[in-house]
């Protein structure tokens, strides 16, 4: 069974920085393209960034492109999203999901403020 498990998010001060965790079970992270979505209050939900299953290059939204970085640690079978120079509109529900199986995670909270 396909599970993700997101973490890590926590209410931060503009122009810091936080690490999301997507720890997965039922599959192998490395095998398969995997994804970081966000939604705010009141907006659809957005990508945010990408990682191909093998080779290629990883793609992010241009609002967080030089300040978002998305990694994975297949020894752990985890997706990360390294988040720096936060923003207030950076603040969101943040999901991993891996469009083969159309599994998604159950959030978690990213709030930017001072």
């Amino acid at each position: 069974q396909v599970q993700l498990v997101e973490s890590g998010g926590d209410l931060v001060q503009p122009g810091g920085s936080l690490r999301l965790s997507c720890a997965a079970s039922g599959f192998t992270v490395s095998s398969y393209v995997m994804r970081w979505y966000r939604q705010a209050p009141g907006k659809e939900r957005e990508l945010v960034a990408h990682i191909p299953s093998a080779g290629g290059s990883t793609n992010y939204a241009d609002s967080v492109k030089g300040r978002f970085s998305i990694s994975r640690d297949n020894v752990k079978n985890t997706l990360y999203l390294q988040m720096n120079s936060l923003k207030a509109e950076d603040t969101a529900v943040y999901y991993c999901h891996v469009p083969t199986f159309g599994s998604w995670g159950q959030g978690t909270q990213v709030t930017v403020s001072s």
